[in-house]
């Protein structure tokens, strides 16, 4: 075989082995975007329809009222019961949150930690996402800070939480991150709080980042929209 030969076959395969790997990152930063995004949107528009046609004529006493709340259905696995919006993130960042945190669940949305307490209720309300792909939900995980808000919408009552100090990295075993009282969170006794996990770093997942906040205020969803997403 002559040198030519082998220089050529060497090209031609390099060059294949290129147009590859483009054709992967296009599928791993376009496609799969494009698809979360519909996704997504699918799942907001059911929550929505859903709510309309259970209109709620008063929210539900908040859990620190004095009266026993009544049981409620258990979420079904993979599908929607609430939205949440982080304005840090920009004004028109809105996410559905579904239940369970599957593969299959985070291209469609955030995922909520099965077992841990549901949107204002004592507990842990723990979410996870991805920090690329799938849309990229949590690509600005980073920047969160101390007194930022995170907004949470179950149909009925618009929760605001807010950040207490910036995320904090860990490791993925390290899972009393969402126990009902956060290991690291500086939190002390039962609660109601909101942990947000993601993958670290930006293009891995050898680690996890992870934001505590704590509900600061409610309000029925009748009222209208919180301060924080006014605008």
């Amino acid at each position: 075989m002559s040198v030519r030969l082998v220089v050529r076959t060497f090209s031609e395969l390099c060059i294949t082995a290129g147009t590859l790997i483009i054709l992967f990152v296009v599928h791993l930063l376009f496609w799969t975007g494009v698809k979360a995004a519909d996704a997504a949107e699918g799942e907001i528009d059911a929550l929505r329809s859903r709510w309309a046609r259970e209109p709620a004529a008063a929210a539900p006493p908040h859990p620190s009222a004095s009266a026993k709340p009544s049981p409620r259905a258990p979420y079904r696995d993979g599908k929607p019961f609430a939205t949440l919006h982080i304005p840090r993130f920009g004004s028109g960042w809105e996410w559905p949150v579904l239940e369970n945190t599957e593969v299959t669940t985070l291209q469609k949305g955030l995922g909520h930690y099965r077992g841990t307490a549901r949107p204002g209720d004592t507990g842990n309300f723990a979410v996870a996402g991805h920090r690329r792909t799938y849309g990229d939900p949590f690509k600005d995980f980073p920047q969160l800070r101390p007194g930022d808000a995170v907004v949470v919408n179950d149909g009925t009552r618009w929760f605001t939480y807010r950040i207490v100090k910036k995320p904090y990295r860990t490791v993925p075993t390290d899972t009393a991150v969402v126990d009902p009282v956060p290991r690291g969170s500086g939190f002390e006794g039962a609660g109601r709080y909101l942990t947000l996990t993601t993958c670290e770093p930006e293009w891995g997942s050898s680690h996890r980042l992870i934001a505590w906040a704590h509900l600061d205020a409610t309000r029925p969803v009748s009222a209208g929209k919180p301060p924080e997403l006014a605008g």
